[in-house]
């Protein structure tokens, strides 16, 4: 088991940038797939970007293309997400997981989370 630990979250005003970063202690994370997910109070958990163990693929939901890129330095255990051209819409709590078998859909370990507000 991996332990996650976000942080970089805080407010932000529109159009602004914020880039967060999600430490992993315990186990290499450099053979994992990694993601970042977010959630609004009395909304499902989205899947916001992911990226392979090599950083070679990346993924991103369609809300947030071209605004934010995942990266990740396996010789830090830490994966990114810089967040530029803010919009209130994503406003939420963010969360890391990890995919230790790199399935795309079964993430084992989640961090606590860091809150991006985004004011207009």
């Amino acid at each position: 088991q991996v332990q996650l630990v976000e942080s970089g979250g805080g407010l932000v005003q529109a159009g602004g940038s914020l880039r967060l970063s999600c430490a992993a202690s315990g186990r290499s994370i450099s053979t994992y797939a990694m993601a970042w997910f977010r959630q609004v109070p009395g909304k499902e958990r989205e899947l916001v970007a992911a990226i392979v163990w090599s950083g070679a693929r990346t993924v991103y939901a369609d809300s947030v293309k071209g605004r934010f890129a995942i990266s990740r330095d396996n010789a830090k255990n830490t994966v990114y997400l810089h967040m530029n051209s803010l919009k209130p819409e994503d406003t939420a709590v963010y969360y890391c997981a990890a995919d230790p078998r790199s399935t795309g859909v079964q993430y084992d370990d989640w961090g606590q989370g860091t809150q991006v507000t985004v004011s207009s």
